[in-house]
């Protein structure tokens, strides 16, 4: 029998000079379809009470196998148009279990 762990996974993710309202709309958009995601357990979108263009993506997940189907998901795609459209500045992902 194998036991499965919760992992969670934190996104800092700053925007772009003069594009942290369109970055939080489209981080927004990623909820729904990530809650609906196999695996997962809490996923939420947070702007940083401090500094304007930082975000912050938290998911966690069933297990490690959830989280990698979520990483592989088409849902995932928007993170590449905001990158080439240069709407993130930068992003510091990090993985816990």
């Amino acid at each position: 029998m194998t036991l499965h762990q919760p992992v969670t996974h934190l996104a800092f993710i700053r925007a772009s000079s003069g594009r942290s309202a369109e970055l939080g709309m489209r981080l927004r958009d990623l909820l729904e379809p990530s809650l609906r995601s196999p695996g997962c357990l809490a996923f939420t979108v947070q702007r940083s009470q401090v500094d304007a263009d930082l975000w912050l993506l938290s998911g966690s997940w069933q297990d490690q196998q959830a989280m990698r189907g979520y990483f592989a998901s088409p849902t995932l795609e928007v993170f590449g148009d905001l990158l080439q459209e240069r709407v993130v500045a930068s992003m510091d992902l990090q993985t816990f279990d």
